[in-house]
C-alpha cells in the first residue's frame, strides 16, 4: 500500500497543510479481473480537494471513508461534489462513501441541498455499522471501522491490502478501541491534538504521549503523528509521543508519502 498525506492540520487548516485528507492506494483487479490501482479518500477536510488534485485526478477515485461528520474531516465533500455532478465530461458514476450514520443529510445540509435526493445521485452511501460487523471490502482493501471516542459518532480505521496493514485512529479520547485497531499495525496514523499538562476536556482527542503510549500497548511497527493543531508547536506534540513510544515515528506533513 502507499499512504499519501493530503492534509494533516488539526481541527482547522493550517499555513502549510490542509485539514484532514489521506490518499492511500493499493494494486487490484476490478470486476473483469483487469489489474489496476485502487484508490481510497480517507476524510475530505477544509481545503483537502484542492491539495488532492496534486497526487490523484478526482474522477479516479475509488470511495471515500470519512471518520467522523465535523467539518475538518468531510466539509470538502461539498466541493467534490459539484465536481462530480458538473464536470465537462459529463456527470460522474457513484461512487461509495463511507461514515457515520447521518452521513447523507449532514452533507445535503452543508450545501443547503433537500436531504432527498441530496447527493444520492452523486454517491453511494454507506454506515459503517450497516453489516453488524463493520468490516467489509473495497476493492485488494480489507476494512475494518471501530467507534472510537468524540462528541459525535466517530470511527477509527484498520485497513489491509497485500499483507500490511494501516491504522487510522481518526479523532478520539483515549480508549481502548485504538489498541484493537491498532494491534501489529505496519503504519499507525494516530491523532494527536492535546498537550500534556493542559486542562484537556475529555473524550475528545489524545496528547502525544497518549498516542506513543496506545503505539507501544497495541505493538505498532511505524507511527506517523498527526491532526496537531496550528496553535501548538508539533515538535512538542512529538517529543512527548517519543517519551513513549521508541519505535519509528515522525510527524505527519502534507506532501509525505509512506510504503506500508
Amino acid at each position: 500500500m502507499r499512504l499519501t498525506v493530503v492534509g494533516c492540520s488539526g481541527s482547522y487548516p493550517g499555513p502549510q497543510s490542509p485539514a484532514s485528507c489521506y490518499l492511500l492506494q493499493a494494486d487490484g483487479v476490478d470486476a473483469e479481473g483487469r489489474s489496476r490501482t485502487w484508490s481510497l479518500v480517507l476524510d475530505m477536510g477544509n481545503g483537502a480537494l484542492g491539495l488532492l488534485q496534486r497526487y490523484i485526478d478526482p474522477l479516479a477515485v475509488d470511495a471515500v471513508l470519512l471518520s467522523h461528520l465535523h467539518a475538518d474531516h468531510c466539509v470538502d465533500m461539498t466541493s467534490y461534489y459539484v465536481l462530480r455532478k458538473y464536470h465537462p465530461s459529463g456527470t460522474q458514476p457513484r461512487i461509495p462513501v463511507w461514515g457515520p450514520q447521518g452521513t447523507a443529510g449532514r452533507l445535503a445540509n452543508a450545501y443547503d441541498l433537500p436531504r432527498r435526493p441530496g447527493m444520492r445521485e452523486e454517491f453511494e452511501f454507506h454506515r459503517y455499522d450497516e453489516q453488524g460487523t463493520g468490516s467489509f471490502t473495497l476493492g485488494p482493501f480489507e476494512i475494518t471501522a471501530a467507534e472510537v471516542d468524540h462528541p459525535v459518532p466517530a470511527y477509527g480505521l484498520r485497513i489491509s491490502a497485500e499483507g500490511r496493514t494501516l491504522a487510522y485512529s481518526g479523532d478520539t479520547g483515549p480508549t481502548p478501541a485504538l489498541l484493537d485497531l491498532a494491534k501489529g499495525a505496519d503504519l499507525f496514523l494516530v491523532e494527536a491534538s492535546f498537550r500534556e499538562g493542559d486542562d484537556n476536556p475529555p473524550s475528545l482527542h489524545l496528547t502525544g504521549a497518549e498516542a506513543g503510549q496506545y503505539a507501544t500497548e497495541a505493538v505498532s511497527k511505524r507511527v506517523v503523528v498527526t491532526h496537531v493543531p496550528p496553535w501548538h508547536d508539533a515538535a512538542e506534540i512529538l517529543a512527548e509521543a517519543k517519551q513513549t513510544y521508541s519505535g519509528p515515528i515522525e510527524l505527519a506533513r502534507s506532501g509525505a508519502v509512506y510504503e506500508i
